[in-house]
């Protein structure tokens, strides 16, 4: 959230968020995704689900993409091998937002 506040000719901006999102993503530039149709992560369809979390199970930066997408928090598209339901299931069953811990016992 953004807010713009004037006060004559000085306008101050004060940026808000609720949580803090890593801004270093260099991660990125070595995820498989990248060299896919990005189609395929952001289908609602189960086949291209499944698709698409065939090539997350093969890529080098799938725990900082799940990461990402689970703090920011990103409601759409596959992430980390995980659907949107998959990460919001996770978001509330995790004890004081510690969805890591969670994750960590289910494997």
């Amino acid at each position: 959230m953004v807010e713009a506040t004037t006060v004559g000719t000085d306008t101050s901006v004060a940026i808000h968020t609720s949580v803090a999102i890593d801004t270093d993503q260099d991660w990125r530039a070595y995820a498989l995704c990248a060299k896919n149709d990005p189609d395929l992560f952001f289908a609602a369809g189960a086949l291209e689900h499944k698709l698409a979390k065939t090539v997350c199970r093969g890529c080098p930066v799938r725990s900082e993409c799940l990461s990402y997408a689970m703090d920011a928090p990103v409601d759409h598209g596959v992430w980390g091998g995980m659907t949107e339901r998959e990460r919001r299931r996770y978001r509330r069953r995790a004890p004081h937002g510690d969805w890591r811990a969670l994750l960590a016992n289910s494997a």
